[in-house]
């Protein structure tokens, strides 16, 4: 029997064993929607932690829900490893790690360079390994198809089947999540294609769109977030000249979009988080380079965004001014921490930057967040104040909204506050503006 023909039996008998390398916001969301479709899933991470939280059935992903992931544990369909070795038994792999950027602002892939050749020391045939960590185009063929064959001894498209499925996670989002966002599948090989869209529409509900090979489905994710982050920094540069001209630019944006074709809204603030939209950019602007060219746009936009950490102090400076007060030893309250509202991930969160910003001026900061009691940044960790009550907000000289949760109590800080500068319009319902500043 074909390999093509062994893993589609195996597929609509529910017989396929998947193996999810990397257990973190990507990888955990996917293996349970692969454990609750019926298959045998075995998560695998280098952090003996979470292997041991999900191995107990306790769910530290915001976006998988508790009962789900202590049902299929008990039910043995889902089971976390530290060994490697699991792999030979699995009949689809999928890589889920992270794909960060160096001190240089350049791809770091050692993580899924080393996995790959972690793989490749136990791939077995008729498998299919499917990338889902953002990256390069280029990067499923020119890196991991080679070290997957060197390592294995076995060949692409003949004995096992290699695809790229970009993630598409979204934290906090109610409406769409892991199961029901349409997929994008390139891989190496008209069968392949079709047998590893196969395996993700036994397991989803969202459409899949399947594309011509894994450079494709590369770009294609890279274009996503670059598409936000360019239109980012376009309503930030806006944000930024408003301000001089003394107009709302929040404002202008609820008039834009009332405009039913031709406009999305997108919003100002003090920078980019998360872990796609402010890296993606730039694997785009490194790669484009072995080609001699120049991403003019994406690069002016990435400048913007990137110095909005900056802007946003220069303007907290000011407004402290008209209290004939300095950046230099004023209290300032930093409140959330989250890269976006009602979740708990801080990941290249721009407040993170706003803060160490504030710290080369000699401001003294604290930070409150309902879902963030710590964090670390740059090897340091921070711990947040556990709450905020009238007397603590007044006792700051400026209170800087960074994130928009909707757990905060906005009425009562606009009463109580010196000074609010509110980066994210997230105090728009409150009536009381005279001590209110917007980005």
């Amino acid at each position: 029997m074909s390999i093509k023909d062994t893993l589609i039996k195996k597929i609509d008998e529910k017989s396929i064993v998947v193996a999810v390398v990397g257990l973190g916001y990507v990888g955990l969301p996917l293996a349970v929607e692969k454990a609750k479709a019926g298959f045998k899933t075995i998560g695998f991470d280098v952090q003996a932690e979470k292997v041991r939280l999900v191995n107990q059935g306790h769910n530290y992903i915001g976006d998988v829900v508790d009962s789900d992931l202590k049902e299929i544990v008990e039910a043995g369909t889902l089971s976390a490893t530290t060994d490697f070795s699991f792999v030979k038994d699995a009949d689809f792999i999928a890589i889920c790690v992270p794909t960060p950027l160096d001190d240089h602002q350049q791809p770091d892939i050692s993580y899924v360079r080393d996995s790959t050749i972690a793989i490749s020391k136990y791939l077995s045939k008729n498998t299919m390994v499917v990338l889902e960590s953002t990256t390069y185009p280029g990067t499923t063929e020119e890196l991991i198809k080679p070290l997957l064959e060197d390592g294995s001894g076995l060949k692409c498209g003949e004995d096992f089947y290699l695809g790229f499925s970009p993630e598409r996670v979204d934290p906090g989002n109610l409406i769409y999540k892991t199961k029901n966002t349409p997929k994008v599948v390139g891989a190496i090989g008209e069968d392949a294609v079709e047998v590893i869209s196969r395996m993700y529409r036994a397991v989803l509900e969202g459409d899949v769109k399947e594309v011509s090979s894994p450079a494709v489905a590369e770009m294609e994710k890279i274009l996503e977030n670059t598409y936000r982050n360019i239109n980012i920094g376009l309503v930030n540069e806006i944000a930024i000249l408003c301000n001089r001209m003394g107009i709302n630019v929040w404002e202008v944006i609820d008039a834009a979009k009332t405009k039913p074709y031709g406009f999305q809204a997108f919003y100002p603030g003090p920078g980019l988080g998360g872990h796609c939209i402010p890296l993606d950019p730039y694997y785009l602007s490194w790669k484009a380079r072995e080609y001699g060219f120049h991403t003019s746009m994406i690069e002016s936009s990435m400048m913007i965004n990137d110095r909005m950490p900056e802007y946003c102090v220069d303007r907290a400076g000011k407004i402290l001014n008209r209290f004939k007060k300095a950046l230099n030893g004023s209290k300032i309250l930093i409140l959330g921490v989250a890269y976006k509202q009602d979740i708990d991930d801080y990941r290249e969160s721009p407040a993170l930057r706003v803060i160490e910003e504030f710290d080369k001026t000699g401001a003294q900061i604290d930070y409150f967040d309902p879902f963030i009691p710590e964090y670390k940044y740059k090897g340091a960790k921070h711990k947040g104040i556990a709450a905020i009550d009238a007397k603590t907000i007044a006792s700051y000289d400026l209170v800087v909204v960074t994130a928009a949760h909707t757990n905060v109590d906005y009425d009562m800080v606009a009463e109580h506050a010196v000074a609010v500068f509110d980066t994210k319009n997230a105090m728009k319902n409150v009536k009381n503006r005279a001590k209110i500043e917007l980005l």
